[in-house]
């Protein structure tokens, strides 16, 4: 996957450039993470002590959070399942396989959420919200930019850490 020129081809519209970008991201994270050797997938090379699994999953929450369970209304029963005792976890037998799969549904989850609507929309009051008013759609999809692209400059160094792929 390339990354989304602003230029080739143009978009139809600001919520067409927002999904190229998290498709883009999504992917080259996940491109990354099945880079790497097996034995780096469920440890950590950093101080901060998260593995390359535990990021997939936390990023398909996010995505769950933000959009699904925070702008749409939508119950969820553990909107926060990629944490246990205030760390990111995986369970036992949650594989590459599994989690990549996992991200990539939310992924086709996310898509009809932003094309469904206007970007000015404000999400639906709720839990996610903590009772402070709900953002408009356009910035819940700026924070997950700007969560994305965080989380592909740290997978960038655990990469280069391990020997898997690096830079775009």
């Amino acid at each position: 996957m390339t990354f989304p020129e602003p230029t080739v081809p143009a978009a139809a519209g600001r919520a067409e450039v927002f999904l190229r970008y998290l498709d883009y991201f999504r992917e080259t994270l996940l491109h990354k993470v099945a880079s790497l050797p097996a034995d780096a997938l469920g440890r950590s090379s950093l101080p901060s002590g998260w593995t390359p699994l535990e990021l997939l999953k936390h990023l398909r929450y996010v995505e769950l959070r933000w959009l699904e369970w925070g702008f749409a209304g939508r119950a969820v029963p553990e909107p926060w399942g990629d944490r246990r005792d205030e760390r990111w976890y995986v369970a036992p037998g949650e594989t590459l396989d599994t989690l990549s799969e996992q991200l990539r549904r939310q992924g086709e989850t996310t898509r009809p959420i932003i094309t469904g609507g206007d970007l000015d929309t404000l999400g639906a009051p709720g839990p996610r919200w903590d009772g402070a008013d709900p953002p408009p759609l356009e910035r819940i999809l700026f924070h997950l930019l700007q969560e994305y692209a965080r989380h592909a400059g740290h997978i960038d160094i655990v990469a280069e850490l391990a020997g898997g792929t690096q830079g775009e």
